[in-house]
């Protein structure tokens, strides 16, 4: 009985092992070149259709397996995680704010990493089982997007740390905000 019960455990890991790395490579999804459609809700109103062809060519091949299949870019290996210029963080796609320098902190994990929202409306959370057990996934409101995640090992005053990628972001420096639209985001950074 107990060869039969260790055996199962094995076979049992072996197929979560698998599930896992499955999920985590974004492998096993479902690729209907072009049928897939997304809808997204621009920053600016305007409301526009990809298809998933679409994507795959607007997007870099690491900005798509992020935000389309919930990937992880490398640590200390990405555009943002280090970047201390003022300035707002918005989705790669639908430009809707989602972040600012303001509220951006050195978390050490080399990914950049916030203690709250710019605009909390425009954050979708969600239970992410994971190999470590459940997180809390981040995601874009108007663009779906995968963003990244929020853990309570943050520092005050929110205990939280945004920990984003930053494949699925776009800064907008605080001297292009104003052209560029964002100017009702400016007193962020008055002093």
């Amino acid at each position: 009985m107990k060869n039969v019960l260790y055996l199962f455990g094995i076979a049992l890991l072996a197929v979560v092992g698998t599930l896992t790395f499955t999920r985590l490579s974004g492998e096993g999804k479902e690729d209907m070149e072009g049928t897939n459609k997304l809808t997204v809700k621009k920053y600016n109103g305007d409301e526009v259709t990809y298809t998933d062809q679409d994507l795959k060519k607007m997007l870099s091949p690491v900005q798509y397996k992020i935000t389309q299949n919930d990937g992880t870019e490398k640590a200390f290996e990405n555009e943002y995680w280090d970047n201390i210029e003022e300035g707002i963080y918005v989705d790669l796609l639908s430009g809707e704010p989602l972040f600012s320098s303001e509220d951006k902190y050195k978390s050490g994990t080399g990914w950049p990493s916030f203690t709250k929202p710019l605009v909390e409306e425009n954050i979708v959370t969600k239970k992410d089982p994971g190999i470590f057990g459940m997180r809390t996934e981040v995601r874009s409101k108007e663009g779906d997007a995968h963003l990244g995640h929020v853990f309570k090992d943050g520092p005050e005053p929110t205990g939280l740390r945004y920990c984003m990628n930053s494949a699925a972001l776009e800064f907008i420096p605080k001297s292009e905000m104003e052209a560029r639209g964002y100017e009702a985001f400016l007193d962020e950074f008055e002093s």
